[in-house]
């Protein structure tokens, strides 16, 4: 017997926002992401682009009204158009909104289509204007591609906003550029702490900025005011007075966020982990390919709804502090 009752976990949070990552591959390496080697999932064990929208259509009927399309990076998965085009005819039916993390890197291609599709915004993840420490962060010469994919976007009529990943030692004093490039632009951004996830070749300890020395920073030569907007993640908003624009902080490690937790993430195998910072998951793909999908898919979600944990426990307390959790960010979904 189907259920459409909203997923709502056992802390009473009601679970609204889909993270669903379509592949585990990227085209760059960010070193605080994943090695320069990465080991990604054979093919055959990602689910199908019909899989992906059957899933998500399941989690539509259980009151899911936003969904982010993520990887990796979505856009290198192969007829990615046509998962955007199918899940955007539902919105105004069930889906409130469709939308995408990418790093741009083929965004000049994709931005027409997908807002055509029905995507009105897009997250862009870009730590840097600088193109030599775009390379070494990245390990890839792809600033050029990146800019051309955010101007097209821009050009599209999406609305854009900027993801910056603080780094201590490699962009922390580029950061106040950044963000007046990005007000400039008439885009949003947002800061993000580095998160634990995965080994890497490099200590995140070393790189580890603290989004509230950031913040005090920042209040040094600028005027910022508590602003109310939520855009549906865990972003805490200001208004900076001297550039006009809206700066975003996500605080993982300084100021936990999970009280307001309304997500839960899929990756492209169909794992849904019910925290970003947890290895509580259901296999949603063996619901998918059981003889009764639609019943073993809503019983499923009700599982993740009881074993959904309060929070997560991110730390970076010391040099080689170990992950807080083996897979990477590029598995998980962004």
């Amino acid at each position: 017997m189907t259920s459409n009752a909203p997923l709502v976990d056992q802390f009473q949070r009601r679970i609204s926002y889909l993270r669903l990552s379509v592949t585990d591959r990227c085209d760059l390496r960010c070193a605080y992401c994943m090695p320069e080697r990465q080991t990604f999932l054979p093919r055959a064990e990602v689910l199908s682009l019909e899989e992906l929208h059957d899933m998500a259509l399941g989690f539509i009927a259980r009151g899911i009204t936003k969904i982010r399309l993520t990887g990796g990076e979505p856009l290198v998965r192969r007829d990615m158009i046509e998962l955007v085009q199918a899940l955007g005819r539902k919105i105004g039916d069930g889906l409130e909104e469709l939308t995408m993390t990418t790093n741009a890197t083929r965004l000049a291609e994709f931005a027409e289509p997908i807002r055509e599709a029905g995507v009105k915004r897009v997250n862009i993840s870009l730590d840097t204007l600088d193109r030599d420490t775009f390379a070494k962060l990245a390990r890839r010469d792809s600033l050029p591609q990146v800019l051309e994919g955010i101007a097209a976007a821009r050009a599209a009529g999406l609305k854009v906003k900027i993801n910056t990943v603080a780094l201590k030692g490699i962009n922390e004093a580029e950061i106040p550029e950044l963000i007046a490039w990005a007000h400039s632009q008439q885009f949003e951004m947002t800061l993000i702490e580095v998160m634990p996830l995965g080994e890497v070749e490099e200590d995140r300890f070393d790189h580890y900025l603290p989004l509230s020395a950031m913040r005090e920073r920042l209040e040094q030569s600028w005027t910022l005011t508590a602003d109310d907007h939520r855009s549906g993640g865990p972003a805490r908003y200001v208004t900076v007075a001297e550039t006009g624009g809206r700066l975003g902080f996500i605080t993982p490690l300084t100021n936990n966020f999970c009280d307001g937790c309304n997500r839960v993430r899929v990756t492209a195998t169909g794992q849904l982990y019910a925290c970003l910072g947890g290895n509580e998951q259901v296999d949603l793909r063996a619901a998918l390919r059981s003889d009764n999908p639609g019943d073993a898919l809503n019983a499923a979600l009700d599982v993740a709804m009881k074993i959904k944990p309060e929070r997560h426990h991110f730390v970076i307390d010391k040099p080689g502090s170990a992950p807080a959790l083996a897979r990477h960010m590029s598995m998980t979904g962004g």
